[in-house]
C-alpha cells in the first residue's frame, strides 16, 4: 500500500475529515490531500514523505513505525534528506524570454532579439505561450514603472479593462496600455494621465484598428520589480 492509502482507509473507519487528521500531524489539509492522491499539482509529480512525517502519521494512526513501513509497498520512497524533502514542493519553473523588440505577424518564439530570462511557474505556464518586455516610459505608473519586466500571455485580444501589449503600425516597439473595448472600437488609456511622454486616453474606431493597423501582442499577466 501507499501512505495515502493507509491514510485514507484509517480517516474512513474512523470516520475522519482530512482536516482532523491533518491537525492530528501538525500539518495542513493540502499536505494530507497530496499524500492521498500521491499528486502534487504544482509539479505534477508524486509527493513523498519525510521520516519525520511518518513518525507523525505511526503516532496519530497508532502503528508502530516499523510496522507501517512493512505495509508500504516499493513504490512508497520515504525522504530521509530534510533539503530533498523541502525540493519536492519547488515549483517546477519554465523560463520566458525577455524580448528587445516584437512585430506585428512574427511570431513571438521567431524573435532572436532576446535580453533576458524570466522564470515563471510551470502551473502559470499552462496557459499557453508567454514572452517578457522591459517596460519603458512612465505611462503605466505607479504600479508599472520604468524598468519593470511585463510577463504577457500571447493572445490577439484582451477583455474590456484589461492591460495589453498593443503594437502599431507593425512597429518594433509595444506599448503597454489599458485596453477599453465597445462596438465602436478600442479606448486605450494609461494609468498615470500625467505621463512624460503625453499619451492620452485615446479612442480608436474599428476603421482605424485595421488601416493604421493596431495590433494586440499579448494580455499582462505578471509585473516583476527591477532595482537595479
Amino acid at each position: 500500500m501507499l501512505l495515502g492509502d493507509i491514510i485514507k482507509q484509517y480517516r474512513s473507519e474512523h470516520n475522519m475529515s482530512m482536516q482532523s487528521f491533518a491537525d492530528l500531524i501538525h500539518s495542513s489539509k493540502s499536505y494530507i490531500s497530496m499524500i492521498e492522491k500521491n499528486y502534487n499539482p504544482s509539479t505534477g509529480k508524486p509527493i513523498n514523505p519525510s521520516l519525520e512525517t511518518l513518525k507523525l502519521i505511526s503516532e496519530a494512526i497508532n502503528i508502530d513505525i516499523d510496522n507501517l513501513l512493512k505495509m508500504l509497498n516499493a513504490d512508497q520512497e520515504i525522504i530521509l534528506n530534510e533539503e530533498k524533502y523541502k525540493e519536492q514542493f519547488k515549483p517546477k519553473g519554465v523560463k520566458v524570454p525577455v524580448l528587445g523588440y516584437i512585430k506585428a505577424g512574427i511570431p513571438i518564439e521567431a524573435i532572436e532579439d532576446i535580453i533576458d530570462y524570466e522564470e515563471i511557474p510551470e502551473e502559470l505556464s499552462r496557459k499557453g505561450k508567454f514572452f517578457a518586455l522591459k517596460v519603458k516610459g512612465d505611462s503605466m505608473e505607479p504600479d508599472i514603472k520604468n524598468g519593470d519586466i511585463a510577463i504577457l500571455l500571447v493572445q490577439p485580444d484582451v477583455n474590456s479593462g484589461e492591460i495589453g501589449a498593443i503594437i502599431f503600425n507593425g512597429d518594433n516597439e509595444a506599448t503597454l496600455k489599458r485596453i477599453y473595448k465597445d462596438e465602436t472600437g478600442i479606448t486605450l488609456i494609461p494609468d498615470n494621465l500625467n505621463n512624460k511622454d503625453g499619451f492620452k486616453p485615446t479612442h480608436y474606431t474599428n476603421k482605424e484598428i485595421k488601416e493604421i493597423p493596431i495590433t494586440i501582442a499579448g494580455k499582462l499577466m505578471e509585473v516583476r520589480k527591477k532595482y537595479y
